[in-house]
């Protein structure tokens, strides 16, 4: 124990096993071991530490972690509260007294937060490339899928047709959106702690801008008190995971319909499916399933830290040992899922033609054909009246659109022209589409184009 000196009896063992942090903690120890070099580096340019004594605490540190990735150094877990701990304890036993120096001017407080801080920016590193993939799997598959007509929904009816392509595209936007959320998260955990200590400082004349410098932040904190308690950026990376799963389960819910016989639109790849120990003929999209259930899990751990921030007074208090296994656990669950939803993505079959007829002089094009009406000049709410009367007439004829003649066309308003047939076209609905950001093939293509260039960028 770091802190036994100062009482007369040992921790209770059923104490020190409930408290203990080191099974998740553990994860943190390369950087650990670099927070700690950097202090021994900086407690050497102060004075601290003689350059012999730097050396050998630089070169244990070193060897600690190569034993531990090498699994020949296995800290006792019933030992240690923590992995910071266990470290400290490992680089005396091997270097002997100077190692007991390292932890000079310096708190479990501030050394912890800044291990999660570079944890954080490395992780975040790590989504912002396994979104870019997924963005890039969803291009892929709209490039080949411009002109293969869907049906867009309101309130799950089907209100105007679109392009397969146009509906992989609005999922791409939110993708974008992630990124941003993530990279607001980066720099918000772009910040050096170390040299907060406990939570007010030290009296000793700590460097803290060249340990930034060394660990790559661009900022020291300024306010030790708020330094040690601040949780908000892990609050901040954990509602972007949120979002993130949560449009993630969103595109699962759509290929869930999708592969079912009732949509009959797309099939997933065998790889990426599973059957039934009773029943031949199913193939599950178990994935797509499993990355919605998920979600709750990755909202349960932004609520977890939410709760236990709550009310807690400042600076520092133990709740915050329970800050970093829902962080871990969403960073997995998000970066797994994103990793299987681009490799699904990949293996997707479309059926091109599966709603061509469906389309084509369907009630979806009413809305089209009141815009025909507005541009010869007759007002909107008109145009609604007229075709909500010649939509009723068509359903109670049992007719589509375009099976409607030119004259049944007149008896609701003599304006109609045979050219009303180009608005009622699967061929040229979307087409017609004139407004930047609609579905209009010619748009779409350029927008796919745009897009991947610009994740090109990212994954080269």
């Amino acid at each position: 124990m770091l802190w036994g000196s100062r009482f007369d009896k040992k921790f209770n063992d059923k104490a020190l096993k409930f408290s203990s942090s080191f099974a998740v903690d553990v994860l943190l120890i390369e950087w650990d071991i670099k927070v700690s070099k950097a202090h021994a580096n900086m407690l050497y340019k102060i004075g601290i530490l003689s350059n012999e004594e730097n050396e050998l605490i630089q070169k244990g540190l070193g060897l600690i972690l190569q034993r531990f990735n090498n699994g020949i150094w296995n800290p006792d877990t019933t030992k240690f509260e923590d992995i910071h701990s266990a470290v400290e304890e490992e680089l005396t036993n091997t270097i002997g007294d100077a190692g007991k120096k390292l932890h000079t001017a310096r708190s479990r407080n501030d050394q912890v937060i800044t291990d999660v801080r570079l944890w954080m920016k490395s992780s975040i590193t790590i989504l912002l490339n396994n979104l870019s993939e997924f963005q890039n799997s969803l291009l892929n598959l709209a490039q080949s899928n411009i002109k293969t007509l869907m049906p867009g929904y309101t309130h799950l009816q089907r209100a105007q047709p679109i392009s397969l392509a146009f509906h992989l595209l609005a999922y791409v936007e939110m993708l974008e959106r992630d990124k941003m959320r993530f990279q607001f998260s980066f720099k918000q955990a772009d910040e050096s702690i170390l040299g907060a200590c406990a939570l007010a400082g030290s009296t000793i004349k700590l460097d803290r801008k060249m340990v930034a410098e060394e660990l790559g932040f661009s900022s020291v904190s300024r306010n030790a008190l708020d330094s040690v308690s601040n949780r908000d950026f892990i609050l901040d990376f954990l509602n972007a995971a949120n979002i993130a799963i949560m449009h993630l389960s969103r595109f699962s819910e759509e290929l869930i319909f999708w592969t079912s016989a009732e949509w009959n639109f797309i099939k997933l790849g065998n790889e990426f499916t599973t059957g039934s120990s009773l029943m031949p003929q199913k193939q599950n999209p178990d994935i797509p399933e499993l990355i919605r259930g998920k979600t709750g899990r990755v909202y349960g751990n932004y609520f977890t830290l939410l709760t236990i921030m709550k009310s807690l007074p400042l600076s520092y208090n133990r709740d915050l040992q329970e800050d970093k296994e829902g962080m871990f656990d969403s960073f997995n669950t998000i970066s797994d899922s994103l990793i299987m939803m681009s490799e699904l993505v990949k293996s997707i079959e479309v059926n091109k033609d599966r709603y061509y007829n469906e389309i084509n002089g369907s009630f979806m094009l009413t809305t089209d054909l009141a815009d025909y009406l507005v541009i010869k000049g007759v007002a909107f709410r008109e145009a609604h009246n007229i075709l909500g009367r010649i939509v009723k007439y068509a359903a109670q004829e049992n007719k589509k659109l375009n099976e409607l003649s030119i004259e049944e066309y007149k008896k609701f308003n003599r304006i109609f022209e045979d050219n009303v047939y180009e608005y009622l076209s699967a061929e040229t609905c979307l087409e017609n589409k004139k407004t930047f950001g609609s579905p209009n093939p010619e748009m779409v293509e350029n927008n796919i184009k745009k897009w991947k260039e610009k994740i090109s960028n990212i994954l080269t």
